[in-house]
């Protein structure tokens, strides 16, 4: 199922190339999502691109010679900024309606480098590497990019989709906000793969990842040997064009993965908007169960009651909550 990204990072999506250098670099952005899981970024917390010139000297021509910065926006360092970027983005979630669903990055490396992948926690062999490398060199000499779109307000999209066995726990299912909320707001870990253009939209491959969605579960890496063999057959066939590595850092706590987390996480306006998040969730995951509670015709709490109680109490509500939910559901499938 195909899904809009808007205002993806579009260097990242579109890098450019000559015979005397490429386009590499990556980008960090904080990701939320709407009730049909369409992407939207919220805010970049850096964009870094740079010029690879290749050497001249025959034999060489493809290995890089020098670096020149291109493009250099970053807040990652600066954690004034940082907080308010943050905050602004869990406003501007809570007012439009719409879920934090956590961390991207996106690096651009062109597979030029067979003895890394570039983003931490996936390895795959030397021979996989150098077949993404000249599969990478074929997109970018016949410009085998994702089609950028741009609707009607003038915002820039394009389509993404994921792939791979574990696909759902990036695509969360569910039609309604408090059915995505539900999961997402115990959700931690994170996933790493490959984007892949294919018929003009992103695939994003998922080789790997640790997500779970409950307290209780452990997580656990693993590589994604089908979806290799996929994509892997897709380039041979000339079907699939990889264009750069994503990791993706899923939920609310995905914020605990940035470089200055330590240094921001006690600040008073970030701790407000934390606060304003969680009342806003609750009332979600409480609409849900108040749903779920009604169609068995039993009886519930009021929601007066539910805000009235204090913030401990109230945890224990969601999660007796959440466990009558999974019972009444079983029971009404069986």
């Amino acid at each position: 199922m195909s899904l809009d990204f808007n205002n993806p990072p579009l260097k990242i999506f579109s890098s450019s190339s000559t015979k005397k250098g490429i386009e590499i670099g990556g980008a960090k952005s904080i990701i939320s999502i709407d009730s049909s899981h369409n992407f939207y970024n919220e805010g970049n917390i850096y964009t870094e691109m740079s010029w690879a010139a290749f050497y001249e000297e025959e034999g060489l021509e493809d290995q890089i010679d020098t670096f020149t910065t291109t493009e250099y926006d970053s807040i990652r360092e600066d954690p004034e900024a940082l907080v308010d970027t943050i905050v602004k983005t869990i406003y501007q979630i809570i007012n439009n309606r719409k879920i934090f669903y956590g961390i991207l990055d996106l690096e651009v490396d062109a597979f030029l480098d067979a003895n890394t992948t570039v983003i931490p926690g996936l390895k795959l062999d030397y021979e996989i590497i150098n077949k993404l490398l000249e599969a990478h060199k074929r997109t970018r000499e016949k410009g085998l990019f994702p089609k950028i779109i741009i609707d009607e307000k003038g915002i820039n999209k394009i389509k993404i989709e994921f792939q791979g066995n574990k696909k759902n726990h990036l695509h969360i299912k569910g039609s309604k906000l408090e059915d995505l909320i539900n999961q997402l707001r115990l959700a931690k870990g994170f996933a790493v793969g490959i984007v892949c253009t294919s018929s003009n939209a992103a695939n994003l491959y998922i080789m790997s990842d640790n997500i779970v969605f409950s307290k209780d579960e452990i997580p656990e890496l693993y590589i994604d040997d089908d979806n290799l063999k996929v994509i892997e057959y897709g380039i041979k066939k000339k079907l699939l064009f990889p264009i750069s590595w994503f990791r993706i850092d899923i939920g609310i706590r995905s914020l605990e993965t940035l470089e200055l987390w330590e240094k921001i996480k006690d600040n008073p306006e970030l701790n407000k908007a934390f606060n304003h998040y969680e009342r806003y969730i609750n009332a979600l995951v409480f609409k849900k169960f108040k749903s779920v509670a009604e169609s068995q015709k039993i009886g519930t709490n009021s929601e007066d009651d539910f805000y009235n109680m204090t913030p401990k109490e109230r945890k224990k509500a969601l999660k007796d909550m959440e466990k009558a939910i999974e019972i009444l559901t079983r029971e009404y499938k069986e």
